[in-house]
């Protein structure tokens, strides 16, 4: 008896590892389209093999525009940009900073990033869930210095040098999704309720509807 409940947790605990990731593919590659007609994997649809090139797999990025409201840009190498990455599980991004740029507090729902500065000096980090207390950890990261932050938790970077700041973040999905917390609160469609959000941040009902009718970059 005690082997079938061993049996029964390790299924468990195997079936929870699956779901949590991009599920590993059982083929070569799995090119995404933008057609409706053909096999569909990973919430693509897959190009036929035979007519997969070299171009599929390749993506140019170049520096991105920080002349915005943040000083930041961020500019995604994910699964809709680079259709060869369907059913990898891997993308990554890159972030460009203006003298104190700001990538601002956001999650990525399905992956974890791994971050590294090519050039400049970036002030990061992330907090974690509410049962490890929401503890704060943070660092000062100089070129060729590596940080990560765990799925899901609440991360920022800001670029606290004097001048332009470049890393690149590699996460563990194909498509991580990403939440802005200050977006997700204050430009919800349909809005969230002002007496909703006044009652959770414990403010007046006129700052939420201050806050809604601001323009809050990155919302796209």
């Amino acid at each position: 008896m005690k082997g079938v409940y061993l049996l029964v947790a390790v299924l468990a605990l195997t079936s929870s590892l699956v779901s949590a990731y991009d599920p590993s593919p059982l083929q070569d590659f799995c090119v995404a389209i933008k057609e409706s007609d053909g096999v569909f994997v990973n919430g693509k649809f897959c190009k036929d093999p035979k007519t997969v090139k070299a171009e599929d797999f390749f993506l140019h990025v170049e520096p991105g525009n920080t002349d915005n409201p943040l000083n930041a840009q961020v500019t995604p190498v994910a699964v809709d940009q680079l259709p060869g990455l369907n059913t990898l599980g891997i993308s990554l991004a890159r972030i460009d900073f203006a003298p104190k740029g700001l990538n601002p507090p956001h999650t990525h729902p399905r992956g974890t990033e791994i971050l590294i500065v090519l050039e400049g000096t970036l002030y990061v980090g992330f907090v974690t869930s509410n049962q490890d207390g929401n503890r704060l950890f943070t660092k000062v990261l100089n070129k060729g210095d590596v940080f990560v932050f765990p799925i899901g938790l609440v991360h920022f970077q800001l670029n606290i040098g004097y001048g332009n700041a470049v890393a690149i973040a590699g996460l563990s999905s194909q498509n991580p999704g990403t939440v802005i917390v200050a977006n997700a609160l204050f430009k919800a469609v349909p809005p969230i309720s002002v007496e909703v959000l006044a009652r959770a941040l414990q403010v007046d009902n006129r700052v939420i509807e201050d806050l809604q009718r601001k323009s809050w970059y990155g919302k796209d």
